[in-house]
């Protein structure tokens, strides 16, 4: 049966009409997104400057700006007085708020009510909020934020992690993981040592700020457009301080300048503060923290301490490990539990363990609460592993690869310190052989050799590290997504989901999936800005999960509305159901194809909803953290990375002369973006064990909050040979959206090969000795260890 107005004549015509932007198609012929190197979404906004940011909404009429005020010569003080007369008085002030201005509570942590939006009795860090100027400019807010006369009474910091371990205070209590008998495993051993490292923190450095701009909608109602990884629980964040139902708050997230974790939690702070303003003043209000702010008052990477010993037999088998991590957190517990966790999690980093004993310490101190960063404390438990290893290397004198290779997950040793089974670990194998072939390692370890025997100034190092990443979030509630799809009756979507896009490409990846259900051309996707009320209850855009959630919930929604539309032409036009496809903006049926568009407007005619959610939850999460038993993780990624440096032995000064990278990614839903993920993903981590480096003086106060003297990666930073492969996977055993794996955060633990490179450099000073070399590996630290290693050498 044909439907009214619709004749079989004119269903020829969509294959004469020439698809958006791509020519002439057969009608026929598939339409395949998934899989192909297709540009981010927003690229052309990104370089013409014409994408929208928070900074770049047009303001509503009457719109003032916030800015914080805090003491500037307190780290951990009594709050004795507070006069604020000289800020209410300043030109341009509107209002000033302080803790008795919440009308809910006065607190924007995550989940433990231990962070004050303003402190009120006692200051705990340097640069703690304790109240806010809203003015008609932003520089008058900035400037009477300054002139607050403000009175305390000093009490003695705790800065560092043996501050801490002296006072014994914890954000959380500590944990640990147990497999077999440790104790015996290291009393049997045929040999055994001990080590440490410190790890640094480091500071996310998003191009955009943290930044909110709150709207007053009617009564209670507000919304909030901000900067934040997580819009449900920035919403909640704000409720709870307004005082209000979460109904009455809508957040909305188009794109972020970067996030990398420090807008998971982070970002709620700054939007609670904006809302506040806009509910006392009934006007728009925006807060935009300036960046030597946002340095001093936003949480880092945790910096932590790790010490181990480790039972071997001769030839370098592990026969067990007692492995402690001492987290500095700062003065609240954030997003610490899962953090530390996640660094206990990948202790292993590829290696079996007979016998282990992880055990961490999440430990209070006087400085801003750290926070999510990329790898989620993943990287510190991967970095104590694969220095471990180049440690038992050289107690051996063998190639730091070989103890490596000999470790690793295998058949019959595949069970982790946390009990889950490594079921693919003769991918890791075939990653690391393939890697070391075609990064001819073997005879550019002799060609080092070769040049470091001739050169008494500069030095070469080789390493090659692997990559062994659980994904999913360990706290299981987070393991779920919606998505919410319209198809309209001209054949163009609209799509909503809940996570957000960082620069990351998850909005182009998750249009991707949508294009191929329905067979459209990308040009008639559009994914509109993350929002609230569109699908509420969202987790955040972390954990390296954002296309395997809410690719899946996204394809779950435009399944729902295809399989209508099959069933609207299968009685429409009498035909088998499975002989309707789609493709390339059509439903083909046979030899005849209707266009999409044309299709959805008769059903709508019909009453047929175009319209549906998805929802999807990870399947195998079984993680109980009580009993540390279960499953955390959906499955694993996994990558290697090759790298060789050159030092200078008088200077200190390096520089990574070539990268060799071989990473899995499954089945690439778009190769363009993962290898960029790949490649910045590799930059940042290098950056965090090179050159990034937090120093707090004395008295508690950063010292580096500015690009002048917090130095990330810049473009001559990045190697000139840097050769990045994605590994021909037979595809993601586990279920994922087509079959893929995460990228976002695997590639940033890649950089720990550039780490063990500069140690073999160093190392080959004075061979059998251990470099005391800890991360950041600046010129600073290598000169050091460099000089430790000479007097070595001549002991």
């Amino acid at each position: 049966m044909q439907p009214e107005g619709l004749t079989r004549g004119e269903t020829r015509e969509a294959a004469e009409t020439p698809a958006s932007g791509e020519g002439r198609v057969a009608a026929n012929a598939p339409t395949h997104t998934v899989g192909e190197a297709v540009a981010h979404d927003s690229a052309v906004g990104h370089v013409s400057g014409r994408a929208t940011y928070v900074d770049d909404i047009l303001e509503p009429a009457g719109t003032l700006h916030v800015a914080p005020g805090w003491a500037r010569d307190a780290t951990r003080a009594t709050l004795v007085g507070l006069d604020l007369e000289a800020v209410r008085s300043a030109p341009g002030v509107v209002a000033v708020l302080t803790a008795e201005d919440v009308p809910g509570s006065n607190d924007v942590s995550p989940a433990l009510g231990d962070e004050p939006m303003f402190a009120d009795e006692e200051i705990v860090f340097w640069g703690q909020p304790l109240f806010a100027v809203v003015a008609t400019s932003r520089d008058a807010a900035r400037r009477a934020a300054r002139l607050a006369s403000i009175e305390t009474d000093p009490l003695a910091p705790v800065l560092t992690i043996d501050d801490a371990l002296g006072v014994n205070d914890t954000v959380l209590p500590d944990y640990q993981f147990r497999k077999g008998s440790p104790e015996t495993g290291l009393a049997t051993a045929r040999e055994r040592f001990s080590g440490r490292m410190e790890i640094g923190g480091q500071e996310h450095f998003y191009l955009e700020g943290q930044v909110s701009l709150a709207v007053p909608g009617e009564g209670p109602e507000i919304t909030v457009h901000t900067s934040s990884q997580h819009p449900s629980e920035t919403q909640h964040v704000i409720a709870r301080v307004l005082g209000v139902p979460d109904a009455a708050v809508t957040v909305e997230v188009r794109r972020m300048g970067g996030g990398f974790g420090g807008k998971e939690s982070q970002a709620n702070h700054w939007a609670a503060i904006a809302a506040l303003a806009t509910r006392i003043t009934g006007r728009p209000c925006k807060l935009r923290l300036d960046r030597d702010d946002d340095f001093i008052m936003t949480g880092k990477r945790h910096d932590m301490r790790a010490e181990w010993t480790l039972g071997h037999d001769p030839d370098g088998l592990i026969r067990a490990v007692d492995m402690r991590f001492f987290a500095r957190c700062g003065y609240s517990a954030d997003l610490s539990l899962g953090v530390v966790d996640r660094t206990m999690f990948h202790a292993d980093s590829s290696y079996f363990y007979p016998d282990a004993m992880i055990h961490s310490r999440r430990l209070r101190t006087n400085s801003c609460s750290n926070t999510a960063f990329r790898g989620f404390g993943g990287p510190q438990g991967m970095l104590a592993a694969e220095r471990m290893m180049d440690q038992l290397a050289i107690r051996l004198g063998l190639d730091p690869l070989d103890v490596r290779k000999r470790n690793l997950y295998r058949e019959g040793r595949d069970v982790t310190p946390y009990g889950m089974k490594v079921e693919e670990h003769g991918v890791l194998h075939e990653i690391l052989e393939t890697l070391e072939h075609t990064s001819d390692y073997r005879a550019r370890r002799a060609r080092i050799a070769d040049f470091n025997r001739e050169n008494h100034i500069q030095k070469k190092g080789l390493a090659l590290t692997p990559v062994k990443f659980g994904i999913s979030f360990t706290l299981k509630h987070l393991n779920q997504a919606g998505a919410l799809v319209h198809l309209y009756t001209d054949g163009s979507v609209q799509l909503n989901h809940g996570g957000t896009e960082m620069g990351q490409g998850l909005f182009r990846k998750v249009s991707q999936v949508v294009a191929d259900v329905l067979g459209l051309t990308l040009d008639r996707v559009r994914v509109t800005a993350t929002n609230t009320g569109k699908v509420p209850n969202t987790g955040p855009t972390a954990a390296s999960s954002g296309t395997d959630l809410n690719g899946m919930a996204a394809r779950i929604a435009a399944e729902k509305i295809r399989d209508r539309l099959v069933t609207f032409a299968t009685e429409r036009f009498d035909v088998d159901p499975a002989s309707v496809t789609f493709s390339d903006n059509l439903v083909h049926f046979g030899s005849e194809a209707v266009p999409i568009g044309r299709l959805a407007r008769e059903a709508h005619l019909a009453r047929l909803p175009l319209s549906a959610t998805g929802f999807y939850a990870t399947p195998t999460i079984t993680w109980d953290r009580p009993s540390a038993s279960g499953r955390p993780f959906h499955y694993f990624a996994y990558g290697a990375a090759c790298s060789e440096v050159t030092i200078d032995t008088m200077t200190g000064e390096m520089r990574v002369d070539r990268v060799d990278v071989l990473h899995d990614v499954g089945h690439s839903l778009n190769p363009a973006l993962d290898i960029g993920q790949i490649e910045g993903g590799f930059v940042q981590g290098m950056g965090w064990l090179t050159t990034e480096e937090l120093f707090w003086d004395e008295s508690g106060r950063l010292r580096t909050h500015a690009p002048s003297t917090y130095k990330i990666p810049t473009a001559s930073d990045v190697p000139e040979d840097f050769r990045v492969d994605l590994y021909a996977s037979r595809g993601n055993p586990s279920p994922t959206v087509g079959r893929s794996k995460a990228v976002g955060e695997p590639p940033l633990m890649l950089a720990i090969s550039v780490f063990s490179a500069l140690h073999d450099a160093i190392a080959g000073l004075a061979p059998g000795h251990l470099p005391p070399l800890d991360a950041p590996a600046t010129p600073e630290a290598i000169l050091a260890a460099v000089t430790a290693m000479k007097k070595a050498r001549r002991a």
